[in-house]
């Protein structure tokens, strides 16, 4: 929820993006607390990788929970303080920029474990993992912060002094500046960082396809374990492809209004753009639970539960079988 246009709470245009961003929310925080639920069942999936994936189901659970509600009550006019309206503005890059950065962190993750195999687990272990989604969210709030350090319009707020009148309409583009935005928040960290993921999971490909080369005529379980890197590497691949699709539209938008301001923005164009942002924090478990065999299993195995729980309650049967066990953690990598 970046450049949020003037807006008339009662247009028809208006109701149905509020419609759409309510259902948004409730996918997004329902199958990213799903993402988290099997990560914890399953002890399997308690590698390294998924405590960054764990990190990026947090940043959609907070896209869900907060950053959509917040983008359709500013979309309703809210007058708040200058500061009070900037902080939350803030709240938005910071949660945005969580997931970016546990993005690059799961690639580097993965460019690691092709790159140094042999090494991989003494160097990246599960402490270092945590630690570096620590990290990633301290540099977020650090970069989403700035612009309360004084980089924002504050000839927004004119003659208004520092008393509780000093009211203002809620409004993104209100207190925050086009060229933090254009400059600082999408080219240096948009941009870059999307780069770097190009990049990383290109040599990845490069990297196993030259080593299923080399083993073409070995059944062995090391061809075994490349083409499962090469399968997660490839749905990892398409969770960043999907981000930049979903937000690189609204960061276009934005350079408009920042390098032609007598363009003008068509307000149903910036809400596709605002939507198109927050429905990227629903597509990451589809992503998980179509392509990850051991995610998708899981999964259905929780649902399997559920449902034999929610079966026996209303049994009258007193020697209901119990739902077999989830597997236990096992050696072979994702």
């Amino acid at each position: 929820m970046f450049s949020s246009p003037g807006i008339q709470p009662r247009e028809h245009v208006d109701m149905i993006y509020i419609s759409m961003e309510t259902a948004i929310a409730l996918v997004s925080v329902l199958g990213n607390v799903l993402v988290v639920m099997v990560v914890c069942v399953n002890r399997a999936l308690r590698d390294t990788t998924f405590c960054f994936i764990v990190s990026l189901a947090v940043a959609d659970i907070a896209v869900g929970a907060l950053v959509i509600p917040l983008a359709i009550v500013i979309s309703l006019g809210l007058k708040t303080q200058f500061y009070t309206c900037l902080f939350l503005a803030c709240l938005l890059l910071i949660i945005t920029q969580g997931s970016i950065l546990s993005l690059m962190a799961i690639a580097i993750d993965r460019y690691l474990r092709v790159k140094i195999p042999i090494k991989y687990s003494i160097i990246v272990t599960q402490n270092r993992a945590w630690v570096a989604v620590f990290l990633c969210w301290l540099l977020s709030a650090l970069t989403g912060l700035v612009p309360m350090l004084g980089w924002h319009n504050e000839h927004t707020r004119g003659n208004l002094s520092t008393t509780s009148d000093d009211i203002i309409v809620c409004k993104f583009t209100t207190v925050m500046r086009m060229d933090y935005m254009v400059y600082f928040n999408f080219f240096g960290w948009v941009v870059v960082p999307l780069t770097i993921m190009i990049a990383l999971y290109a040599e990845i490909f490069r990297v196993i396809r030259k080593q299923l080369n080399m083993r073409a005529e070995a059944t062995c379980d090391t061809s075994k374990y490349l083409h499962k890197e090469l399968k997660l590497a490839k749905s990892l691949a398409l969770i960043v492809l999907l981000f930049a699709l979903c937000w690189l539209p609204l960061h276009v938008m934005n350079c408009i209004i920042f390098f032609c301001p007598e363009c003008g923005m068509p307000k149903s164009a910036m809400y596709v753009g605002i939507f198109m942002s927050h429905v990227n924090s629903a597509l990451n478990p589809l992503v998980y639970a179509f392509r990850i065999q051991r995610f998708r299993a899981t999964l259905v195995q929780i649902a399997r539960r559920c449902m034999l729980c929610k079966h026996k309650e209303t049994s009258p049967c007193p020697n209901q079988p119990s739902p077999p066990p989830l597997a236990k953690k096992t050696p072979v990598h994702p």
